[in-house]
């Protein structure tokens, strides 16, 4: 092996990897988790050990490292291996999303490059009432929305039904179903009691905006671009259902909504709205402290406004799937996309 092929440690976190088992009679959708790469009947773990063979191929040194729950053996690694850049994928620790950021502090703190948000971009974005002020402050619109930190008799406000209710510190639309929805004041209070109960978080109250949903994937660092605009396409949608991007929607293919969620790229927008939405995509992206890749998620509006709904860094790199489905519509391979990303985080360390 050359001594000078640059390590990359392909970082995780499984806790619990013997749950997972392959099946002939399983398809890759059946097994409940976020697929990495387009193989059929791969666990998670083999999906990252999948990648690191790619990388390897394509002149890296690459290995994986699943950290589960275990700090100190994360540290011990790093201690051993040394790695010249970590491929980031951990999303939680001790079954926490919102000690992610903790973890990346860590590589900070060691002086290890990684790919992907810093820990102060995931704590801006994933804190989704401050990501809005932070955007709204810079003259982004955003929906109007209120904030819910403990239950009431009943809940005042001054916005226009109807309304979206989700718990405010989590992300890949964990707490958004099509009950979300809400029409009128007692089903609110209803959404927000059960919001309250169940995620023990504050539960933010938007305006729901009618119209158009846009994904705009952002690529790079210190001169980000963004990727064709990818568009989700309701038409399908059933009459009970909302036309919004749920929890099962993006995560349970045997949910109804899953099939009905339909990502047409590049969308037909007109030029004028393209540019426009790339230009606030750009903005969003910088404001928030994202880099390397995020995607930013939009409502076009029926009166022609663009909304951010959310700013996503570090989002899912599935082959096929959203930030990955745009990258390829702008040329990109798969492995391009990746090897960019790393070359990103590797740019950091070499203009330190």
């Amino acid at each position: 092996m050359k001594k000078n092929r640059i390590k990359v440690a392909i970082v995780y976190n499984e806790p619990t990897p013997e749950m997972y088992t392959r099946s002939a009679d399983r398809s890759p959708s059946d097994s409940g988790f976020k697929r990495l790469i387009s193989v059929e009947n791969l666990t998670p773990m083999e999906e990252y050990d999948y990648l690191a063979e790619r990388l390897n191929r394509i002149g890296f040194n690459a290995y994986t490292l699943n950290i589960l729950d275990n700090l100190r053996r994360m540290l011990n690694d790093f201690e051993k291996n040394k790695p010249d850049v970590i491929f980031n994928f951990v999303e939680l620790y001790r079954d926490n999303p919102r000690l992610e950021m903790n973890i990346v502090g860590v590589y900070e703190l060691l002086g290890i490059p990684y790919t992907g948000a810093s820990a102060m971009a995931l704590a801006n974005c994933q804190n989704k009432v401050l990501a809005k002020r932070l955007l709204i402050s810079n003259g982004i619109l955003a929906p109007e929305f209120f904030i819910v930190k403990k239950k009431a008799k009943q809940y005042r406000h001054n916005l226009k039904f109807p309304l979206l209710v989700k718990p405010s510190l989590e992300d890949a639309s964990v707490g958004i179903e099509n009950e979300s929805i809400v029409k009128n004041s007692k089903q609110l209070k209803e959404r927000i009691d059960y919001v309250l109960r169940l995620f023990e978080q504050p539960v933010l109250v938007e305006e729901f905006i009618e119209g158009r949903e846009l994904n705009i994937s952002v690529l790079g660092d210190k001169q980000p671009r963004t990727l064709p605009i990818s568009e989700i396409d309701f038409s399908e949608m059933p009459d009970h259902l909302h036309n919004i991007m749920t929890y099962q929607a993006k995560w349970d293919p045997h949910h109804e909504a899953y099939k009905k969620t339909i990502p047409r790229c590049p969308a037909k927008l007109s030029k004028r709205f393209e540019s426009k939405a790339n230009e606030i995509a750009i903005n969003a992206f910088k404001i928030l402290g994202c880099r390397d890749y995020a995607r930013i998620d939009f409502r076009l509006s029926k009166d022609n406004k663009l909304y951010v709904l959310e700013v996503n860094p570090n989002p899912d790199l599935t082959d096929g799937a959203g930030f990955m489905r745009s990258a390829s519509s702008s040329g990109l391979s798969y492995m391009q996309s990746i090897k960019n990303i790393i070359l990103y985080a590797l740019a950091r360390k070499n203009k330190k």
